[in-house]
């Protein structure tokens, strides 16, 4: 009698094909959450240029769109492009964008509407 121990290639081939199944399910979750996060870093990157901004506004009665006056920095992969709306109230619109995604976020402050944004102060994404 022959002691045989182990699995039957039948057994191997259903594991590997229940393993592709989760991994088809996982991946594209996966990828929607890092979406996510660079949205939510982008936000906050916009809702900490509002602080900086204010900060600047406080010590020198106008808005900057010079982020080293402003002590300001943004996140890793995050870029910010401010503009100061010269018109009186003086005001400004940013829009964030993050190198691992096409979508984009904009806030304005006593400035035009800058889109994706509708509403003054409240950071908005595509």
């Amino acid at each position: 009698m022959l002691n045989r121990k182990g699995f039957t290639l039948i057994e191997l081939l259903i594991v590997v094909v229940i393993i592709g199944i989760l991994a088809a399910i996982a991946i594209p979750k996966f990828s929607n959450t890092k979406e996510k996060a660079y949205m939510a870093a982008m936000k906050s990157d916009l809702r900490n240029l509002v602080t900086a901004e204010e900060a600047y506004f406080a010590d020198n009665t106008t808005y900057t769109d010079n982020m080293v006056a402003m002590n300001y920095n943004e996140s890793a992969g995050v870029t910010i492009a401010i503009t100061v709306d010269g018109t009186v109230p003086v005001g400004y619109s940013a829009i964030g964008t993050h190198t691992g995604t096409a979508e984009t976020c904009a806030i304005f402050i006593q400035a035009p509407a800058q889109a994706p944004a509708t509403n003054e102060g409240e950071p908005a994404c595509t």
